[in-house]
């Protein structure tokens, strides 16, 4: 690969979308939720695929439940997306994202959580 294939690559990477969120990991057979969130949620969902993919617990939360009822018991839940704005600091952004968290934590206050 030339320098000039390198640097478009990396030019491509600094310009993508950036989407950031709030997600659930939901146990369906007890329905306890693992509450998380992520400032690349495209990579929490190849995350969460791969562990299903290779029957590895995604969380350490979740990993007696895990063993117990397999990984095809749990589902991933996208509960908000929120895109980052290209005024925004990493540090900005990450904000964000925690004051969503907050606020999802208050509308499930009733659920059971891990």
């Amino acid at each position: 690969m030339d320098n000039t294939s390198k640097k478009e690559l990396r030019s491509q990477y600094k310009e993508r979308e950036i989407i950031g969120g709030i997600y659930i990991i939901k146990n369906k057979i007890n329905n306890k939720l693992l509450l998380l969130s992520a400032v690349d949620l495209n990579g929490s969902k190849n995350r969460f695929q791969f562990a299903q993919n290779t029957d590895s617990c995604i969380h350490p939360k979740l990993q007696n439940d895990w063993l117990k009822y397999g990984h095809k018991a749990f589902e991933l839940i996208i509960l908000e997306e929120l895109k980052k704005s290209s005024a925004q600091t990493d540090a900005e952004f990450r904000a964000d994202i925690d004051l969503l968290t907050e606020i999802w934590l208050e509308k499930l206050s009733d659920e059971s959580f891990y």
